[in-house]
Order: C-alpha cells, then structure tokens, then sequence
C-alpha cells in the first residue's frame, strides 16, 4: 500500500517576495496551475511557452487569478538552439536574479518529429531544451543563491533507459520507448547537477507529478488511448498534479536536500537506472556534444 494514503495532503503559506520564478510550458496544465500559485505567493513569475497566443492567454490568467501583476511570458521550446538562446541572452541582460527554475515543458508518445533543429521531438523538449536553457542560466542562477531548480520527469523512468548509440530514435522509434528515456534523462540531469552545485547554495529536485487530466497525453492513440480513457476517472486535475512542484520549489525542509526524487509532495526513490552516475555523466557529455556547447 502506498505510504501517501493516510499521510494528510501538503500545505504552506511559504511567501516568495522579492523572488523570481521561470517556468517553462506554464501556459497550459500544470504549468499554469504552479505558475498561479507561486504569483500568489508574490514572486515575480516568467512564463516561457512556445505558443505567444496562449502565453498570453495563461499570463492574463495568472494574473487575474492572483492579483500579482508581475508575470511576463516568452520564447519557444521547440526552437532550441536561437529560440533559446535568444531568451537566455534577454533574460542575463534584463534579469537581476532567478531564484527557481522550474523545468516544466514537455511532450509525451507523439510520433516521430523532430524539432527545428533536429532533435527527436521528446529528448528535444523533455530534456535538452531544458539542459541548454539550464545552462545558459547557470551563473545567474548560482549568483541567486539560495536558489532552486526543480525538474519534472515521471513515473514513466522506471520502464526507461538511455541508448547513448541513438540517443535522437533515428534508428529507430518507439513513441514510449522515446519519452521513457527523456524522463530518465530529467532524473539524470537533476542528479548530474546537484554533484556540480554542491556548496552554492543551489538545489536540485526531479518530480513525478502523478497522472494528470491535461493535454499533454493528445498524442495517445490506439492502445495508449484506450488505457488512458480507462484509467482516466483516477487521474488528478491539474491544481493536485502542480502540488509536487510547488512543494519542491518552495518548501523550506528540503533546503538541505539536492538531486533527489519527488512524488505526492514526498521524497521517494528513483529507479535504480535514475541513480547510475556514469550513465548521467555520459549523457551530460552527450548532450553537451549534441548541443555544441562546454559545460564541465
């Protein structure tokens, strides 16, 4: 029996003023739903969304919902290496300070694509769209120390493992095979990093958010699809699927905690493929060769 059953849910008052917040894919899901509470909070809250129209739709939203003002939006995953990189460069110029980064957007069993600059579409997004950003934020980041990085991955890691071979499915592809592995690869990359931030004050957290009624599972068919629609009346909404997020980005006990693994706003254990440190130091490389970027 699981040990969250009887445990009574999360709850905190924890006021961020004065913080800022960037949450990528915030316009929609549990993006949306964590990028209201933190602006209740009062923190200045960046959403960074592929979709302007939605961007600022959700930004309207979060607003309204919270009586903060202080939310802007940008930029498009999808569109790693300028996208990206041109947001990064506007954020370093413009932004004083992050204090949370939250590594939110993602795809999930959608057919094979690749994104604009050639990456399969679910490492593309899930993890090195994150691992670029993450990257070109690292010094702001460590200078807003005590600071957070909070990654969501899932559940769906455990079935997952890392083909260094054909990291990009161009060999071949299996949609849940694909997205396993980016959601091994955001457990690696939080662990990966928590070993490099070690004594700057910033850290490292990777979530399962649970099964979340979103659109994110819009690509299922077939089989998945029938699945879901079964399991479907069990699913959280979108608030109780932001909870663990939220949870890993404000609470103040896990302040001493780093590179660990999170579900239902609890720590909990990883897969023993999510603890292999060779495995996540030849993917950092990896992803670094892939990205043609140095990052030691």
């Amino acid at each position: 029996m699981p040990r969250t059953i009887f445990r009574k849910a999360w709850s905190s008052d924890e006021k961020l003023d004065g913080k800022t917040v960037l949450i990528t894919g915030a316009n929609t899901g549990i993006g949306k739903e964590t990028a209201k509470d933190l602006a209740k909070r009062g923190a200045r809250v960046i959403i960074a969304c592929r979709d302007m129209e939605k961007a600022q739709e959700a930004m309207k939203e979060v607003i309204e919902t919270s009586g903060n003002d202080n939310v802007k939006w940008y930029f498009d995953l999808n569109r790693l290496t300028k996208s990206i990189r041109e947001f990064a460069e506007a954020f370093n110029r413009d932004e004083p300070k992050l204090n949370i980064l939250i590594n939110n957007a993602g795809v999930m069993i959608c057919p094979y694509g690749k994104t604009a600059d050639g990456f399969e579409t679910q490492i593309g997004v899930n993890h090195l769209g994150h691992f670029l950003l993450t990257h070109l934020l690292f010094d702001l980041i460590k200078r807003s120390a005590p600071a957070r990085i909070v990654i969501v991955s899932s559940v769906a890691h455990v079935l997952g493992s890392i083909n260094l071979e054909d990291l990009n499915s161009e060999k071949s592809y299996d949609k849940a095979r694909a997205y396993s592995q980016s959601k091994l690869a955001n457990v690696l990359f939080s662990r990966s990093l928590a070993k490099r931030l070690e004594g700057t004050g910033v850290t490292t957290y990777s979530l399962h958010p649970g099964a979340v009624k979103t659109d994110l599972q819009r690509h299922a068919k077939g089989g998945w699809s029938f699945l879901l629609s079964l399991s479907r009346p069990f699913f959280k909404n979108a608030v109780q699927g932001a909870q663990t997020s939220i949870y890993c980005a404000v609470e103040p006990s896990l302040e001493n905690e780093t590179g660990l693994y999170y579900s239902d706003c609890a720590r909990t254990s990883c897969s023993s493929a999510g603890k292999d440190d060779d495995m996540a130091q030849k993917l950092w490389e990896l992803s670094c060769r892939m990205l043609n970027i140095t990052w030691d």
